[in-house]
């Protein structure tokens, strides 16, 4: 931190950090222990319960499932986010409050109550595609996120960038990639980021809208603790968490943005 912030600020920012991090580590901690029962603090060390979770047929085929799901959501999400967020912040467009309202809506109604008119809506559609439902629920879901983020990003385009490359003979799709991609990038990727871990580990809508056969992650972990309460369910959400933070660590070195970057 810098020098010039006061230590009482310092003193607050270490106790927020500590309450954020610490519901994360105490999973991590309880999936070591040798119990056959789920305790805390552990008692020893172990990692067979990993080993029991990484070789379980249903935990593989969920965890794939859930990739999958997640990777077109996010994909999905992108493709409708960005030029959204674009047309928000660039043009001036007729009930632009009502519209932004709207497409956020999801992120202040409960995703239960979403879930729920999902459920009737395909229910009077009469759909059956399993999967086609949860990517439309997910999307619903984690567009707002990438349009949120992405805005920010173009607000903070230097407009004047682009003028001087249009009227150096750049064209528009060169404008585009050599002048707004750089400066919206980071805001893109934080987006997908979002929108990835959110319909990864997305419960609410799930529950209304999984089957059987198309069975993500998180409805595999309660299915696990109605089952049994062993630390092989706290390695499953350690690993979950271990998922996130390499995802986010993956993309960083990937496009070289910083984790500071993506947050600011």
């Amino acid at each position: 931190m810098n020098d010039d912030i006061s230590p009482a600020l310092k003193i607050c920012v270490w106790v927020l950090l500590a309450l954020v991090v610490a519901p994360l580590v105490v999973p991590v901690l309880m999936s070591v222990s040798d119990t056959p029962f789920i305790t805390f603090p552990p008692q020893g060390f172990t990692t067979e319960w990993y080993g029991k979770v990484l070789t379980d047929a249903e935990a593989q085929g969920t965890f794939l499932f859930s990739l999958k799901l997640a990777g077109v959501v996010t994909l999905i999400s992108l493709i409708l986010g960005v030029p959204c967020a674009a047309g928000l912040v660039r043009y001036d467009l007729p009930g632009q409050g009502l519209i932004l309202g709207l497409i956020l809506s999801p992120l202040i109604v409960p995703l239960i109550v979403i879930g729920v008119a999902l459920l009737q809506t395909f229910a009077l559609l009469g759909s059956r595609a399993t999967f086609a439902q949860l990517v439309i629920g997910h999307t619903v879901v984690c567009l707002p996120y990438v349009i949120r983020t992405v805005s920010g990003s173009f607000v903070l385009v230097n407009r004047s960038l682009e003028d001087a490359a249009s009227v150096m003979g750049a064209s528009p799709l060169t404008v585009a990639r050599r002048v707004v991609w750089p400066q919206v990038r980071p805001g893109i990727c934080a987006g997908g980021i979002f929108a990835f871990i959110v319909s990864f580990d997305d419960y609410p809508i799930s529950m209304w809208l999984a089957d059987g056969r198309n069975f993500p992650v998180p409805l595999f972990l309660h299915s696990m603790i109605e089952r049994s309460f062993d630390p092989s369910i706290a390695a499953m959400a350690a690993l979950m968490i271990f998922f996130a933070l390499l995802l986010v660590l993956v993309i960083e070195k990937a496009f070289g943005i910083s984790l500071a970057r993506l947050i600011s």
